[in-house]
């Protein structure tokens, strides 16, 4: 088995939305922009003990050399917190695309891509 094959992406989405959403927020000051990831930004995702987002990672490709470099990873208590957070992304002019990978505790890992 592959493991792109467990990753899941938008087409296996179901009612229940855990598709990662990823925006870029321009910082106020050079090169302190923010990359933010939300699982359920439409649609809340359950947040309960039995069914939660458990963590989030955020990935970015740099320009130059295709380097795949982890920038973040965010993990959240289920019930007391949501799946939303803010990533500090130095120099983002580095970076050509970001992904983000968010883990359900019922459904799996689930990725989506942002080009910058």
């Amino acid at each position: 088995m592959d493991f792109s094959e467990i990753i899941k992406t938008e087409k296996d989405e179901g009612k229940e939305k855990h598709v990662p959403t990823i925006t870029i927020d321009k910082g106020h000051k050079t090169g302190m922009d923010i990359v933010r990831v939300v699982v359920g930004h439409e649609v809340p995702h359950p947040n309960t003990a039995e069914h939660h987002i458990v963590w989030i990672e955020l990935y970015g490709v740099k320009k130059d050399n295709d380097q795949v470099l982890q920038l973040g990873r965010a993990t959240w208590a289920p019930v007391y917190s949501n799946p939303n957070v803010r990533f500090q992304v130095n120099q983002m002019e580095d970076f050509k695309a970001f992904h983000a990978l968010a883990y359900c505790n019922i459904h799996g890992l689930w990725s989506n891509s942002l080009e910058h």
